[in-house]
């Protein structure tokens, strides 16, 4: 009783007049700039009115459930229970021409979600990251990953059923039935005399960026461990001690990063050309020119809103008085 009331819910919200869209093209949001002087932020996800993809709905594309949203002060509330918000979906747009939708919002672009989500307001980038994570999971995973047969998408976009009955998919316990998170660490790698951290390069990194080490966790690694392998594997460089620091999602497509400070116990670099272009240790006060755009080569880590740059950060500032 409780999923036919949740289908009926979500049935009526994306109805809903009061209700809001934002929109992909390939898997890349409708963005709109900012109007706000002096905003540190330079885009947010264009909304779209309900009644403006209500005929596009009939063609049955997916659609992902995001929240509800309070009203602004100056919006009409309608729904049953006002104090509730307005829903907010997201829906892929990819099948018709991405103008009819950039023609409703003044100066909006459909834009690829990296680098420009970089520049957006920390809550905008949230939604756009569950946004662009569950559709690209709809889209890849059509069919059931245990016998193949076709799914059925529930619960607002969070879920496929597989269709045969008989299927191990639909008894017990697992995750093969919603959408999957890739754990990696991503870890600033501190020398034994605590004055140095060690910063690499990606081939696909653009020019002069430096940026910590990072790796995908294996099945039945702990964070530690992958943290120790990764470096090793990257750098040459052996760790012990690894402390934990914060988290991250990155829809791209589906990691979730787990910032790590990990410490040392040998000092030779020997990169791995397959992995990395380069690594290198840097003392503080040439990190906190990379941080500061003041490098005299230009060199630079990646920007704020960025885990790397946090946990980079974080040293500089515990490492005020070497």
């Amino acid at each position: 009783m409780k999923n036919v009331k949740t289908i009926e819910w979500l049935t009526s919200a994306m109805r809903n007049p009061d209700t809001k869209y934002i929109v992909f093209n390939n898997l890349r949001p409708l963005l709109e700039p900012i109007s706000i002087k002096n905003s540190r932020w330079g885009y947010t996800l264009a909304r779209i009115d309900s009644k403006d993809v209500q005929n596009y709905l009939q063609s049955n594309p997916h659609v992902v459930f995001l929240g509800l949203e309070k009203f602004s002060g100056e919006t009409k509330k309608s729904t049953e229970n006002e104090e509730e918000g307005r829903a907010l979906f997201a829906v892929d747009v990819s099948s018709i021409e991405e103008s009819l939708y950039k023609e409703m919002v003044p100066k909006s672009e459909f834009a690829a979600g990296f680098p420009l989500a970089m520049q957006l307001e920390p809550s905008e980038a949230g939604i756009l990251s569950e946004a662009r994570t569950v559709l690209d999971w709809l889209e890849r995973y059509k069919f059931c990953a245990t016998c193949g047969s076709a799914t059925t998408v529930l619960e607002g976009g969070y879920k496929r059923k597989c269709e045969n009955k008989e299927c191990k998919s639909n008894k017990g316990v697992h995750n093969t039935c919603y959408p999957r998170t890739d754990p990696s660490v991503i870890m600033l790698v501190i020398s034994q005399d605590g004055k140095r951290c060690l910063l690499g390069r990606q081939k696909r990194f653009p020019a002069k960026m430096w940026s910590c080490l990072a790796g995908f966790i294996e099945p039945g690694e702990s964070i530690e461990d992958a943290c120790r392998r990764e470096v090793e594997e990257e750098s040459g460089i052996k760790v012990g001690r690894v402390t934990y620091h914060s988290s991250q999602p990155w829809p791209f497509p589906a990691s979730l990063m787990l910032g790590c400070i990990a410490y040392a116990t040998s000092d030779t670099i020997k990169v791995d050309e397959d992995e990395m272009e380069d690594a290198r240790w840097f003392r503080r006060p040439e990190v906190v020119q990379m941080l500061t755009h003041q490098h005299p080569q230009g060199l630079y880590v990646p920007p704020e809103q960025a885990i790397a740059h946090q946990i980079i950060k974080s040293w500089v500032r515990m490492t005020a008085n070497l």
